[in-house]
């Protein structure tokens, strides 16, 4: 499956954004979907994921209450809502898809990746 993120873009702190992630294929129903992020200089670190059954989602803890994770399966859709950005947050997003469940913070148990989408939070 390929998937495409996109809905980046130049923020000021504070505000919002929400990010899209699509794919090529009606298959995206039966895997977990991931976002991380990766800013200069830094490793890859998770920041939410949400089970392929739509039922349950996960967050890193420095994201929670502020990002939401959602899908639309018919539409092979995935959203990262992010709210009350911080100039912290600023990265490129990566949305990630795997078909194992568990785990879900693990960049290396995702199996296909999408190209990142820059997000930048100015102060």
């Amino acid at each position: 499956v390929q998937l495409q993120a996109s809905g980046g873009g130049l923020v000021q702190a504070g505000g919002s954004l929400r990010l899209s992630c699509a794919a090529s294929e009606r298959t995206l129903s039966r895997y977990d979907v991931g976002w991380f992020r990766q800013a200069p200089g830094k490793e890859r670190e998770f920041v939410g994921a949400i089970t392929w059954n739509d039922r349950t989602t996960y967050y890193a803890d420095s994201m929670k209450g502020r990002f939401t994770v959602s899908r639309d399966n018919a539409e092979k859709m995935v959203y990262l809502q992010m709210n009350s950005l911080k100039p912290e947050d600023t990265a490129v997003y990566y949305c990630a898809a795997k078909w194992n469940a568990g785990d879900y913070g693990a960049a290396s148990q995702y199996n296909y990746w999408g190209q990142g989408t820059q997000v930048t939070v100015s102060s």
